[in-house]
């Protein structure tokens, strides 16, 4: 597991996950409702303590476990992470949500 016991999760609104335990119900939850959630980096920079990491999130939002072509998503994404000891203590996501927001209004 690379995620510290004190992990901080914090999306593109400022919401944070506190605690390891935590931020893997919400991942859990996540991957619920979007089952094939991934990310593609691009490119990579590190300073330190610092890891940033540009590319793209993409999935698809599921509706009663269906993923249907229509409901995919992709968007411009970039991370902050702030490792210590070789584990993941914060995980900053600065992504657009609206493209999944779009399809969870419309998915049917």
């Amino acid at each position: 597991m690379l995620m510290s016991p004190e992990h901080r999760f914090v999306d593109s609104l400022g919401n944070a996950v506190e605690a390891r335990e935590k931020m893997r119900a919400a991942w859990a939850g996540y991957f619920r409702m979007v089952p094939d959630y991934s990310i593609a980096v691009d490119e990579t920079f590190t300073d330190g303590p610092v890891v940033m990491r540009l590319g793209q999130a993409r999935g698809t939002y599921s509706v009663n476990g269906e993923l249907k072509p229509e409901n995919r998503w992709e968007t411009p994404l970039a991370i902050r992470a702030f490792v210590e000891d070789g584990l993941v203590v914060e995980w900053r996501a600065y992504a657009d949500n609206e493209p999944i927001r779009q399809k969870m209004k419309t998915a049917g």
